[in-house]
């Protein structure tokens, strides 16, 4: 296929036709990037694109390269600081850059070479660092590219050197900045550049929460956190705070379970080297409640989506657990998968080898075929010793584990003669979590949204009396579609297909299939407009629904106050203030959820779900039907209203919102 037109002309011997000149392809329109300009002109080759995880995991590459020092055994304390105006500073105690000219850049100091070049870097090879999380050689350099203004101080052999980068050139000389007697190590200040990253800043729970889970990472360092007071805002997050966790992964397992109750008393934990130079650090607990996760890392990186040390990890644990139940006559045993074993646990597996390869340069994924034998054999080998070590801890595991396999045996089973019977059932959407109870009375169905708030829906509900669908997005709003768009739109379907009960003229309450219809979203503006179109979805199909008392508002709460071993939860600022100054005494780490599907589920289960705990707000229109002349008038009232603000025109809205804006207070915008 030709270029830039068709220059060819295949009629049967005609003349080749020129071009026009501008469209001219010469090589003077081929492109040299030199220096750092390919990772200004394509950062997300390099972090993964330009959004705030990416201008985040700046701070992770050069996190890491301190790591690597304490790994290596050169360095044991790491500080993080947060600065103001969107600068951050990382220190270590290591060795120091090197300063001395480059072999191969006589008028370069190996700093500045480290810095301005890609692929430059002292983890090509196990000379300097016999495992490390940056292996690429662009960290460092990346970071740089990335930044508008970059100061690195190097202490090494008792003097002092820095030097200033911009957008990944030098700004200045690398210079002596005094004698160091007593100080080793490097200091990196950088700032985003905002040509790259806007008007975007440093999360501070984000970066603590990194911080922190380095600290798990390695047992022999210690990391110092610091942010500014003028930077936290009330987020609950420390000024400073010191890790140091001396058992590693099982320490982190443990804080993470905290008080929950555990199928096992002590969680299955340990570490132990290979053969080839590497380690592995394990430890996992099963949770009563199974609202857990498997967390994976590779030189203290973390491997968002997992790998092969991950898939050595199931596969040493399902083996170990089918061997114990040889071992102890339970032929139940072979029936179980690796599913069944880590799915509800809360697991983390940590490798440190030499030369890993991932997949990409955020390093996400290990893709080191090693990683996989060597995770299975170690993991494998301790966690047998661990079962037989505690053979009630072992039974007890085997027993809630074959449970499982039963139980997902026994739904494959039903799935399979749902298919085979010729029985008519009802045609419910595939997204609904049905809950099990058989009768209505007590039962209720959560309407919430998006995947991610059903999921923390599902795992806090109660599956005999309470049900979820999730929706996408925003509904239909229905008081401005017409009758056939309601009929095509997919997400009013399943919410009537889930209800039974049929909208409109065939409505029939008495084929309602739960007793209390509960609107459940976040609590800001996004989540008040869903909510208001679901509520006008009901006031115009099922109004009898909200006439006999069907219809409910969830309260989920906006902030979590902790202080000790006290908890309370606020549903605004002003009740949040209230706590602070009444039961916690002017002081308390406070969390913001940002939505339903941010929330653990047990926060959510014990504030909004849990019936015996949670606030509900009934919807009520009054006299819908009224006979009276009052309640004809508020019928009448209720009705111009929802067409004012819900309705086909936008006028009526302008003008409704210019009489109203007077009394509008406290705007989430």
């Amino acid at each position: 296929m030709a270029r830039n037109g068709d220059l060819f002309d295949r009629s049967g011997g005609g003349k080749r036709a020129a071009g026009p000149k501008e469209n001219s392809y010469t090589a003077s329109d081929i492109e040299v990037l030199e220096g750092l300009e390919p990772v200004r002109k394509r950062p997300g080759m390099y972090i993964g694109g330009t959004d705030e995880r990416a201008m985040h995991h700046l701070v992770a590459e050069i996190l890491d390269n301190s790591m690597d020092e304490a790994v290596a055994g050169h360095a044991d304390t790491i500080w993080l600081e947060m600065l103001p105006g969107n600068y951050v500073a990382v220190r270590d105690n290591g060795r120091g850059m090197p300063v001395d000219p480059h072999p191969k850049f006589k008028n370069k100091s190996a700093l500045e070479v480290i810095l301005t070049t890609l692929h430059a870097g002292g983890k090509f090879n196990s000379k300097v660092y016999a495992t490390s999380g940056g292996l690429h050689g662009v960290g460092a350099s990346v970071v740089n590219a990335l930044s508008d203004d970059l100061v690195v101080e190097v202490a090494r052999d008792r003097q002092a050197w820095t030097q200033s980068f911009s957008r990944g050139l030098p700004v200045s000389k690398l210079k002596p900045a005094g004698p160091a007697p007593n100080r080793r190590g490097t200091i990196m200040t950088f700032h985003p550049d905002p040509e790259i990253f806007g008007k975007q800043q440093f999360v501070p729970e984000r970066l603590y929460r990194m911080v922190r889970s380095k600290a798990y990472l390695f047992r022999g360092v210690e990391i110092r956190w610091k942010c500014d007071k003028s930077l936290l805002k009330n987020s609950g997050i420390p000024e400073e705070e010191t890790f140091r966790f001396p058992n590693g992964l099982k320490d982190y397992i443990t804080s993470e379970i905290g008080q929950r109750p555990t199928v096992v008393p002590q969680p299955f934990a340990g570490e132990a080297k290979s053969e080839s130079n590497g380690k592995v650090e394990w430890a996992v607990w099963w949770p009563n409640d199974e609202e857990g996760f498997v967390r994976s890392y590779c030189n203290t990186v973390p491997t968002a989506e997992g790998g092969t040390h991950e898939s050595g990890f199931r596969s040493a644990l399902v083996r170990g657990l089918k061997r114990y139940a040889e071992l102890t006559g339970n032929r139940k045993g072979s029936v179980i998968t690796a599913d069944d074993v880590i799915d509800g646990s809360t697991a983390l597996v940590s490798v440190f080898i030499e030369q890993p390869q991932f997949q990409g340069q955020t390093k996400e994924k290990l893709v080191s075929v090693e990683a996989t034998k060597i995770v299975e054999t170690i993991v494998g080998d301790n966690f047998e010793h661990w079962l037989i070590g505690d053979k009630e801890a072992g039974n007890v595991l085997l027993e809630h584990v074959v449970a499982k396999a039963e139980e997902r045996l026994r739904r494959r089973q039903d799935r399979e003669q749902q298919r085979k019977t010729a029985t008519r059932k009802l045609r419910l959407p595939g997204k609904l979590a049905d809950c099990s109870s058989s009768s209505s009375t007590g039962t209720e169905i959560f309407l919430v949204e998006g995947d991610s708030a059903g999921g923390s829906a599902k795992a806090a509900r109660n599956r005999e009396t309470q049900a979820i669908l999730p929706l996408r997005g925003k509904i239909l709003n229905v008081a401005s579609a017409t009758s056939e768009k309601m009929r095509e739109n997919q997400e009013i379907q399943d919410l009537i297909q889930a209800l039974g009960c049929g909208a409109g003229t065939h409505y029939n309450d008495d084929r309602l299939r739960y007793e209390r219809v509960i609107i459940m979203t976040d609590a800001d503006v996004d989540g008040a407009h869903i909510a208001s179109l679901l509520m006008t979805f009901f006031y115009r199909e099922m109004p009898k629904l909200i006439e006999n008392g069907h219809l409910f508002l969830a309260q989920p709460p906006l902030f979590r106050i902790s202080k000790g071993g006290r908890t309370e939860y606020a549903q605004d600022d002003a009740q949040k203030d209230e706590l602070i100054r009444t039961v916690f005494n002017g002081k308390a780490d406070i969390t913001r959820f940002k939505g339903l599907g941010e929330m653990q589920s047990v926060h959510l289960r014990e504030t909004t779900m849990d019936p015996t705990k949670r606030i509900l707000l009934k919807v009520d229109v009054p006299l819908i039907t009224g006979t009276e002349p009052e309640g004809r008038i508020e019928d009448m009232r209720t009705r111009t209203l929802v067409e004012d603000l819900m309705g086909r025109k936008p006028e009526k809205r302008y003008a409704f919102i210019q009489e109203n804006a007077r009394f509008a207070r406290d705007l989430d915008v």
